[in-house]
């Protein structure tokens, strides 16, 4: 009575059209709820376990989420027959990520003897995986392979390591960048089609990373009159819902930096009126921002990091002071 291939069809269209409005990595975080509430209740018995003390946390979970990062872009990649365009910057932004992350690892890895005989296998397979994942040109292995090694060389004879939290807010910012930029190439929505919970939850990843950096970086002081701050204050908030609007409307890269930037403005003169900032305000914002991250590229590792270390944290009513910055 029916065509099969009629009926096949007509199954995958309707397949697509729930996936364009139900977003993979929403539902896997809904999904891997469970696994987070058990990361959080027994988060300090999980850093005693792995050895994470107040003194490393910071270094251990900033490496081991660069290291996952890194692996995640190498391992998803090689997907250019998809793009919408036939150039693309793409190949670049990829190598600039894997060159910094290449440096941060190697910065941190320079008391291990990396270059041993007994490690040559798998170094051959790391140079291997990053030359496959990039084969659309000549050209590409070679560009992916050279900006790895030159960055971990690099790395190991730095002086000093890169710091931790902005090494991890430079490639994790630099990592969704691409991912908005060109997310079919990540298998960012369906057939690079984003829907505004994607686009929500790349705002909030722009807003974390914005407050982590603003808390981290500025100094309260108490100099805005009351009246003043009240003003400027909502101000900001406006030209926030504007750019937020904006950025679901148009999908687009500057939108959305502009509207990192005016998160940094509004959580700045939320400091520079305060007399003082909450202990360990930076270190749990960082968290949170691993958190989404982790979400946002699915993948769950980098997540449970970041609870691990908010767990960590020194106790504090977090969400008042949460509802302080805003």
């Amino acid at each position: 009575m029916f065509d099969d291939a009629i009926i096949v069809q007509s199954a995958i269209s309707a397949f697509n059209n729930a996936a364009l409005v139900a977003p993979a990595f929403f539902w896997s975080a809904l999904l891997t709820l469970p696994l987070y509430a058990v990361v959080w209740l027994f988060g300090g018995k999980i850093a005693e376990f792995l050895r994470w003390s107040h003194g490393n946390i910071t270094m251990r979970a900033a490496l081991w989420t660069v290291i996952i990062t890194i692996g995640w872009i190498v391992l998803f990649g090689g997907n250019y027959g998809v793009l919408r365009d036939d150039t693309s910057t793409l190949p670049f932004m990829i190598a600039a990520i894997t060159f910094v992350s290449s440096v941060f690892i190697g910065s941190y890895t320079r008391s291990i003897n990396v270059f041993r005989r007994e490690n040559i296998i798998y170094i051959l397979m790391v140079l291997l995986a990053l030359g496959i994942s990039d084969m659309h040109t000549w050209w590409g292995p070679l560009l992916q392979i050279g900006s790895a090694f030159i960055g971990f060389v690099i790395g190991r004879g730095a002086k000093m390591e890169m710091p931790a939290v902005p090494g991890v807010l430079l490639i994790s910012g630099a990592t969704v960048t691409a991912m908005l930029m060109q997310p079919e190439y990540f298998r960012f929505g369906q057939q690079g089609n984003l829907t505004w919970i994607h686009l929500l939850f790349v705002a909030g990843f722009g807003a974390l990373a914005a407050t982590t950096i603003a808390v981290r970086n500025i100094n309260a002081c108490g100099r805005i009159h009351d009246s003043a701050y009240i003003k400027l204050k909502w101000m900001i908030r406006f030209v926030i819902a504007l750019g937020v609007a904006l950025f679901i409307m148009t999908e687009s890269v500057p939108v959305f930096l502009g509207v990192a930037v005016a998160v940094f403005i509004s959580v700045a003169l939320t400091i520079w009126h305060a007399k003082k900032v909450p202990n360990a305000m930076d270190e749990k914002m960082f968290a949170l921002t691993m958190m989404l991250f982790g979400i946002l590229i699915t993948m769950p590792v980098i997540t449970a990091i970041g609870i691990v270390y908010f767990v960590n944290m020194p106790r504090s009513d977090f969400w008042h002071e949460i509802r302080r910055l805003l």
